[in-house]
């Protein structure tokens, strides 16, 4: 078969292992999944009665233009909805956008060490060059990918928090970084961990001053919904045109559409993800500094931590129940923040396993 010569190389992306697969595996009863930063508080009411009520109508083809949520985000961020773009998740807001700049050998994508896999994923998938900055203290260097643009730039993405290490940029330093990138440049400040932050929101500001900054966020980490699949981008109208004219027809289905909805207007668990987030942070960082392990400061729903024998935790920790995340960094586990009990769970499994 004549496949195209760009997705030889690649590996399909895999997820956390799921929880029905280590049951059936091991046949376990007890297992806590703290591997792919979902939030462990489970919907909200207001979006499982929203849900519900939604039902009745999911033998209809939904909104393919996404009207009452593109209307429901333009809103909570003070923009128009021509700047909205939706997606079957933020993952797949970032293939489009690269899908949209990104279409020879010769042009080159540049990301940092240690960044979302999917970067790299998406620009092999293209044929396009990757130009990798090295990591600056597990995080972006923002001059060190200034240096990196030519004239055969054509995409950057940065993580901000980054994943898989939790690192944080300053609004300053992206703003300085902006700044200097050339005008017609585009660049995708993915901010899927955003809410966890709980701090003003500078970057949606910046859109009226860079017609080239293009934002994606996701509905599937603080706001609870990783298994509908909701993810929307946030830039110039020119920019979510583009994006809108390679989207698949009725990307986010109705269920998903509702769910998000309902989930904008729910306040109240957002405050209780952001608090039981931060809790759980202490909690982990806690048993960590008491086992003597490094771990990299987080600002996100995760920490990344370091093993002298990563893959032989991980396998151990499976069979006590708990599923955390290898990563690109060797001798690293992701491991997301659970609930209190979830996170004791892993506790418990590291003192037996290290002690």
């Amino acid at each position: 078969m004549n496949a195209c010569e760009s997705i030889l190389g690649l590996s399909p992306y895999q997820g956390g292992k799921p929880i029905e697969e280590l049951a059936r595996e091991l046949c376990l009863t007890k297992i806590s999944k703290l591997a792919s930063n979902e939030n462990p508080l489970g919907i909200s009411i207001k979006v499982k009665k929203a849900i519900n009520d939604s039902l009745s109508s999911i033998n209809r083809y939904p909104d393919g233009n996404c009207f009452e949520l593109k209307k429901a985000i333009a809103t909570k961020h003070n923009v128009t909805s021509e700047m909205i773009s939706l997606g079957n998740g933020s993952n797949e807001l970032l293939e489009l956008i690269a899908r949209v700049f990104v279409s020879k050998q010769t042009d080159e994508v540049i990301f940092s060490q240690y960044a979302f896999v999917v970067y790299p994923l998406v620009t092999q998938a293209l044929g396009a060059t990757a130009v990798v900055s090295p990591a600056k203290n597990f995080g972006h260097d923002l001059d060190s990918m200034l240096s990196m643009i030519t004239t055969y730039t054509k995409l950057i993405f940065v993580a901000n928090p980054n994943n898989p290490t939790g690192t944080l940029l300053t609004d300053k330093e992206v703003y300085n970084f902006l700044k200097q990138v050339p005008e017609g440049l585009p660049v995708v400040l993915d901010q899927a961990y955003f809410e966890y932050l709980n701090i003003d929101d500078s970057a949606i500001q910046w859109l009226s001053e860079f017609s080239n900054l293009i934002i994606t966020r996701t509905f599937s980490k603080a706001y609870g919904l990783a298994g509908l699949r909701v993810g929307y981008s946030l830039c110039s109208p020119l920019v979510a045109d583009f994006i809108n004219r390679v989207r698949e027809p009725f990307n986010v289905n109705f269920t998903a559409q509702v769910a998000a909805i309902a989930a904008l207007k729910d306040d109240d668990y957002l405050s209780e993800s952001i608090k039981v987030n931060s809790d759980g942070y202490e909690q982990l960082v806690e048993c960590f500094k008491s086992l003597h392990l490094n771990f990299i400061p987080s600002h996100a729903n995760f920490i990344a931590v370091e093993f002298d024998d990563a893959m032989d935790i991980y396998n151990a920790l499976l069979k006590e129940g708990v599923i955390v995340r290898p990563v690109e960094m060797s001798g690293y586990l992701r491991i997301s923040i659970g609930t209190f009990e979830e996170n004791a769970h892993l506790i418990a499994a590291l003192n037996k396993i290290l002690c």
